[in-house]
């Protein structure tokens, strides 16, 4: 399974880019339709105004995308995403420059 470094938010429940939200390791299907976080199976699906994924067990939306040095992860507001401490040291290279683990060559 590819696994990327991603911005994840919770978009149901909660007015516009007000879901918590973290900075971690995705696992995703071998077709990218589905992802694995936080002991979740997130399907890939349109037609969701603020989410790009929905949770298959609770249809929770999230926003899954790949994050941004400049720290602007969210699509309409401020950021303040957890960075999980097995993704730390990645994420933080990648503020820096380094490319994301994955996407060397773009």
């Amino acid at each position: 399974m590819p696994r990327r470094l991603m911005f994840v938010q919770l978009k149901s429940g909660y007015s516009t880019d007000l879901g918590p939200s973290w900075i971690g390791w995705v696992d995703f299907s071998k077709t990218w339709s589905t992802a694995y976080f936080h002991g979740r199976t997130l399907r890939r699906a349109g037609g969701m105004p603020d989410a790009n994924f929905y949770d298959v067990q609770t249809d929770e939306e999230f926003w899954v995308s790949g994050p941004k040095r400049d720290r602007t992860d969210t699509r309409y507001g401020p950021s303040n995403a957890v960075v999980e401490p097995d993704a730390a040291e990645t994420y933080h290279a990648f503020l820096k420059g380094a490319p994301l683990p994955g996407r060397e060559n773009g």
